[in-house]
């Protein structure tokens, strides 16, 4: 049913998306499916990273720990923005394209206040996008 799954990680909260990364690796081995993480960086140094490059090694060694632990290949993907938080559904929406997804998992946190006025990434995602968009809370 699926082949290619993305899943959006964000390194700087890792106990957030646990169970969307568990959700994906469970998947994945189901559908025989391959596993992509997808991450969006500044451009200019942050807590996690010096710059992109350093970034991506992070998340190519994030991947290969859960490789590990899931026992399912999983490719990484970086994206470098100017301003992440502005640029972060049109890189995810080109990561869709890039890494040939038909199956997004990702992490949601629980609505708000601020969820009626302003979409949130998933609900965007699923809102601009010809496949599946998986939430997990």
């Amino acid at each position: 049913m699926y082949t290619s799954i993305m899943v959006p990680v964000d390194l700087a909260h890792l106990p957030q998306i646990a169970r969307a990364i568990d959700t994906a690796g469970d998947l994945a081995r189901h559908y025989g499916a391959a596993l992509t993480f997808v991450s969006i960086t500044a451009e200019a140094p942050t807590a996690i990273a010096h710059n992109p490059q350093e970034f991506e090694a992070k998340l190519a060694a994030f991947a290969a720990e859960q490789t590990t632990r899931l026992g399912v290949p999983i490719k990484a993907k970086a994206y470098a923005a100017t301003d992440p938080s502005i640029d972060i559904d049109k890189k995810l929406l080109q990561a869709v394209t890039d890494t040939g997804a038909d199956l997004v998992v990702m992490a949601s946190h629980r609505p708000g206040l601020a969820d009626y006025f302003w979409a949130a990434h998933g609900a965007r995602l699923a809102a601009h996008t010809e496949i599946s968009v998986f939430l997990v809370r």
